[in-house]
């Protein structure tokens, strides 16, 4: 279909207007205005709206790499000492030393290390939490 605007023809599709009037529930002008707006040949108050905040927005000059005036506060965490894990860190050391290994307690309630042979390991102690009910 060829639709007359002031002076200008516009070409719209018959399938378009026909899809539009039929899912939406509107009369065959209302799919013609909706079309003629959404391509631009028409502009009507949302449109303007649009365009003046776009306008605004880009005008604006967000720099995503500011920064703050005033230096974040640091905030040291301090852990609570785990006696029942350094506990077990030692026992496995001391087992360790028994069996000849050179061991090591490089964190009291987390790492030892160890090696047998030209091969060294590195064993982790990780107390799992309980599952959730």
């Amino acid at each position: 279909m060829t639709y007359n605007l002031n002076g200008k023809n516009i070409r719209i599709p018959d399938a378009e207007i026909d899809k539009n009037s039929r899912l939406l529930g509107i009369t065959r002008e209302e799919a013609i205005q909706m079309y003629l707006e959404d391509e631009g040949y028409v502009e009507n108050e949302q449109t303007a709206y649009v365009e003046e905040l776009t306008k605004k927005a880009k005008e604006a000059k967000i720099s995503h790499d500011a920064k703050s005036e005033k230096p974040r506060k640091q905030t040291k965490r301090e852990r609570k000492p785990d006696e029942e894990k350094e506990n077990l860190i030692e026992i496995l050391a001391n087992a360790l030393v028994a069996e000849g290994f050179e061991a090591k307690v490089t964190n009291k309630s987390k790492i030892i290390e160890f090696s047998v042979g030209s091969n060294h390991y590195k064993l982790d102690l990780i107390r799992q939490r309980p599952p959730k009910e």
